[in-house]
């Protein structure tokens, strides 16, 4: 098990930026693929981008690619969202989270552990 805790959210405007940070404990770290989900209020958590163990490869959801950019240091127990041209509709609870797996993975039943959230909000 590996804990996460998030942090960076904030209020932002739209075209503004945020950097999400993910810190984990744990030995097993650079052993986890990690994620970034989102859930905005009435709707189901979603995927917004991965990173392999390694952070050799990475992947993002469509409604964030050449936005978001996915990020790790496994020597700092650590992952980054860095969002850029925020858009009202990014506005969610942000969530990292840590699977075992070792493959691309983009669903929220892949992931272990989760961190406890931190929130985005994109004003108009």
């Amino acid at each position: 098990q590996v804990q996460l805790v998030e942090s960076g959210g904030g209020l932002v405007q739209a075209g503004g930026s945020l950097r999400l940070s993910c810190a984990a404990s744990g030995r097993t770290f650079g052993s986890y693929q990690m994620g970034w989900f989102r859930q905005a209020p009435g709707k189901e958590r979603e995927f917004v981008a991965t990173i392999s163990y390694n952070g050799g490869n990475t992947y993002y959801a469509d409604s964030v690619k050449g936005r978001f950019t996915i990020s790790r240091d496994n020597a700092k127990n650590t992952v980054y969202l860095q969002m850029i041209s925020l858009k009202p509709e990014d506005t969610a609870v942000y969530y990292c989270a840590a699977s075992s797996q070792f493959a691309r993975v983009v669903n929220v039943y892949d992931y272990d552990d989760w961190g406890q959230g931190t929130q985005v909000t994109v004003s108009s």
